[in-house]
């Protein structure tokens, strides 16, 4: 049982890494789009949002995008892998980029909510220990080395 649970934890770490990576380069790339007068003003009128109305907004990406993940694994299921696939990983990144956009604006009332400043803090150290035991794993310092020796190629072509 302790294998199973220490297999599942590092499959959900790689899951967090995929996030953290997108978090902020997305949620940036989001508030760009916020100069936008239309989305400026929406982003204003969501950050005076109550704490519950804030959850709830908080949550909608999530339900918002449960049907297409439905929909991706029909594709799949059909035999059309390549399309379920590309699907959702779109997925994915938009709704990164969405979550992460509106826990920016949202956090200071989400906060608010004891239960959830609690198990957001649980959930920090918890995701912490987790990137930690990745990055010291032996395939993420490969992974590392390799990326660094790319970069170092790409900066010396013309």
């Amino acid at each position: 049982m302790r294998w199973l649970r220490q297999a599942f934890g590092f499959l959900v770490a790689l899951v967090i890494l995929f996030e953290e990576w997108g978090w902020e380069p997305l949620q940036a790339a989001l508030g760009r789009l916020a100069r936008w007068p239309l989305l400026a003003w929406l982003e204003r009128q969501l950050q005076r949002l109550p704490p519950y109305a804030a959850l709830a907004v908080f949550a909608l990406p999530a339900l918002a995008l449960l049907p297409v993940k439905l929909g991706a694994l029909a594709l799949i299921s059909s035999g059309h892998a390549l399309g379920g696939l590309l699907l959702i990983v779109a997925t994915k990144l938009i709704g990164t980029a969405i979550v992460a956009r509106l826990f920016a604006l949202l956090q200071p009332a989400l906060m608010q909510l004891g239960w959830f400043a609690r198990g957001h803090a649980r959930w920090t150290v918890w995701k912490a220990r987790w990137m930690n035991r990745v990055r010291a794993s032996a395939t993420w310092r490969a992974a590392t080395r390799t990326l660094r020796q790319v970069r170092r190629r790409l900066r010396h072509i013309p």
